[in-house]
């Protein structure tokens, strides 16, 4: 088997802990890199930072944030990307609602809230089943504790001011998987479908019982998807 190096990029307050469970399955692919979100506060910045430690050529997938973050590594260095997943997020800029939502959060975090801000968030994070789970709850705290206040003051700052993706669509031409879940409240999967129809050859994959979180409420169907994008 042909090895490809793969490099996945996390979400918003996400650390690499978000793609641990996808590790193992995609390490017989190719080594996996975990990009840093941690640089910058924009996302042509954090875009260069992820191609100045990622292999000559990748494939390349992201979750969220992360997703935003290969739109803009495709504008970069769209010759490098042999492969392209986008999990649980939008070629769409954000609403006029969406950047007031982030500006509040953002003056919570600044003034100290922040840990109350990452709280709050658990539920639109996850399928309605998984409201209660302590083991996601307490990873998805634990990796906002280890991004903290300052980077995710960044990180929003990026995604508010990211461009709209849907022009460059049609320019994709790599083996393309669109994954999401079926109850993501955050990129709803009508979002999802429309980044699929607009990459020629994209296949969508909904991932039932789970919301935004998907790599870590339903590992396994997700690394399913994966192994078959990378096969």
């Amino acid at each position: 088997m042909q090895q490809t190096p793969i490099v996945l990029v996390p979400g918003l307050n996400c650390t690499a802990e978000v793609f641990s469970p996808q590790i193992p399955a995609l390490w017989p692919f190719g080594p996996v890199t975990v990009a840093t979100t941690m640089v910058g506060d924009s996302m042509a910045a954090m875009a260069a930072e992820v191609l100045a430690t990622a292999p000559p050529r990748f494939a390349l997938g992201g979750i969220s944030m992360g997703g935003y973050l290969c739109f803009e590594v495709l504008r970069q260095a769209p010759d490098r990307v042999m492969r392209l997943a986008l999990l649980d997020t939008s070629a769409r800029p954000d609403s006029p609602e969406q950047t007031a939502s982030r500006r509040a959060k953002i003056a919570r975090a600044l003034a100290g809230d922040y840990e109350a801000v990452a709280a709050e968030q658990f539920p639109q994070l996850v399928d309605p089943s998984h409201a209660g789970s302590v083991e996601l709850k307490a990873a998805h705290l634990g990796m906002a504790a280890a991004v903290g206040a300052e980077a995710y003051v960044r990180q929003q700052h990026a995604i508010i001011g990211r461009p709209d993706s849907r022009a460059i669509l049609a320019a994709i031409k790599v083996p393309t998987v669109v994954i999401v879940g079926e109850a993501d409240q955050v990129t709803p999967a009508d979002l999802a479908r429309e980044m699929a129809t607009g990459i020629a050859g994209a296949r969508l994959v909904t991932i039932p019982q789970s919301g935004h979180l998907t790599t870590l409420e339903q590992p396994d169907r997700v690394n399913a998807a994966l192994v078959e994008w990378l096969s």
